[in-house]
This record gives C-alpha cells, structure tokens and sequence, in this order.
C-alpha cells in the first residue's frame, strides 16, 4: 500500500546518475534540457532522503514540494450577485 508521497526535484550535473537516483523513490519525470529529475519519495523519511541526496557530488540542489501542505479549497472572494440584492424588498 503506497503512504503519503512527496515529490522532489532534484538538481544534476549530468544525465549519466539518473539510475542511481532510482533506488531513493519513484521518478516522475526526468528533464535532460534543465538537468533535474523530479520524484517521488515517503513523506516519513523525505529528510534522511534529502540530506542522503545533498552528498552526492553529482547532485546542485534539492527542493521539496510543498503542495501537501498547501490549502487547495478555495472559496469566491466575489459575492454572488442573487445574494447581493434583495429581490423580496418591493413585494
């Protein structure tokens, strides 16, 4: 059963670690472009990951994605306009 996930992207220097990069979580996708690799990991042990990735001499930077944690329920900051009016009022 898959727990809750956190994604990762990961900064490289070169393509050729993309493999390595398997065995810490599930790769997504892989940019050969921009060189960064985002993926997927445990949010349990997200930090150990990160700091295990941050030691390799192949690896710029690593950032974590912070969508779990933001709030996605939005509600309209504009009145809708049947509740701004009061249509009983001449009646």
């Amino acid at each position: 059963m898959v727990g809750n996930r956190v994604g990762l992207a990961v900064w490289i220097q070169s393509l050729k670690q993309v493999k390595q990069l398997r065995r810490f979580g599930n790769i997504h996708y892989v940019s050969r472009k921009m060189k960064y690799v985002v993926m997927y990991c445990d949010e349990a042990d997200v930090q150990a990951t990160m700091e295990r990735l941050r030691s390799f001499s192949f690896v710029k930077d690593v950032s974590m994605s912070m969508r779990p944690w933001i709030k996605t329920e939005y509600q309209s900051a504009v009145p809708e306009k049947e509740k701004e009016f009061d249509y009983k009022m001449g009646i």
